[in-house]
């Protein structure tokens, strides 16, 4: 196999690992030596591939699953929908953001994959812990939405118009 073949399965070896993978079990893989990889990543990298290099190993840290931002309003009574509807769905809710017209832009990680997830999210605003930035900016917000393909988040967009949470 040659360089530019090695290099392109690396590249999709790194994108459907969900961990990081060393240059020892790349270079086994391959039967080159470590340092064969150590090149090929930089070369990678050269090309505009975002490759981290980790204690663990190498991972892609572009998202290999396809992402949108979905713009949103409702009140404090339907978040736990909102985050419902999006994860039912197959959505995992990366962060919320907010523009404030004062100061500027906020996001904060959210990581909420799972019904569990948001009802974890939604004891720590209940039990006063801390406030939705949606109540900075008139309950208008986004959220940075990950699926498996493109057709989920067209199914996710879809419930949320359908429920009347998208911004137009």
């Amino acid at each position: 196999m040659d360089g530019e073949k090695r290099r392109e399965n690396i590249l999709e070896n790194l994108k459907q690992s969900g961990i990081p993978l060393s240059g020892s079990l790349l270079a086994d893989a391959y039967g080159v030596s470590r340092q064969v990889i150590v090149q090929d990543i930089a070369l990678l990298r050269a090309q505009k591939h975002d490759i981290l290099s980790t204690n663990s190993g190498y991972i892609l840290k572009s998202p290999s699953k396809p992402q949108r931002v979905f713009y949103v309003v409702h009140d404090d009574e339907s978040i736990l929908d909102e985050l419902f509807t999006i994860v039912d769905l197959g959505g995992h809710i990366i962060d919320v953001q907010i523009q404030h017209p004062a100061y500027g832009n906020f996001a904060a990680m959210l990581n909420v994959r799972s019904r569990k997830d948001a009802e974890k999210l939604m004891e720590s605003i209940s039990s006063g812990m801390s406030r939705p930035l949606k109540n900075l900016t008139q309950n208008r917000h986004c959220h940075l939405v990950e699926a498996e393909t493109e057709e989920d988040l067209d199914v996710i967009e879809s419930e949320l118009r359908r429920k009347g949470y998208l911004c137009d």
